[in-house]
């Protein structure tokens, strides 16, 4: 299935369920095995205690560019390019239970991954 079927997919379920409770969770890390990694931890953990899972989609990967001079005086014109790159996944979680909460505020993941959670 293509990333934006199930973007799409997604959307229809956010607006079928007016009532329900729905939980958001994106992770943010520099290194895409660790965010790979903490989304199956996240997955398995909301899937146990018996909430329905959406995802991981992964959103597009954001590249910050850095040029710096290698020397400030005889070889100034010479320069050094850096790249750091923020791989980004999406999950929703539909209909959550008691146990998928409280699993979520006690998830222990890797170091160097930003989750943010809204409910």
């Amino acid at each position: 299935m293509d990333t934006q079927d199930k973007k799409k997919e997604i959307k229809e379920e956010a607006k079928g369920n007016d009532g329900k409770q729905k939980i958001r969770i994106k992770i943010r890390a520099y290194d895409y095995k660790i965010v790979d990694q903490a989304a199956k931890t996240i997955i398995d953990g909301a899937q146990r205690s018996g909430a329905q899972t959406f995802g991981p989609i992964p959103l597009p990967t954001s590249k910050r560019k850095y040029t710096v001079n290698r020397s400030t005086f005889v070889h100034r014109k010479s320069k050094e390019q850096y790249e750091m790159r923020t791989h980004k996944r999406l999950i929703d979680i539909i209909e959550p239970t008691a146990q998928t909460v409280e699993l979520l505020t006690n998830l222990s993941l890797p170091a160097g991954v930003d989750v943010e959670i809204k409910m």
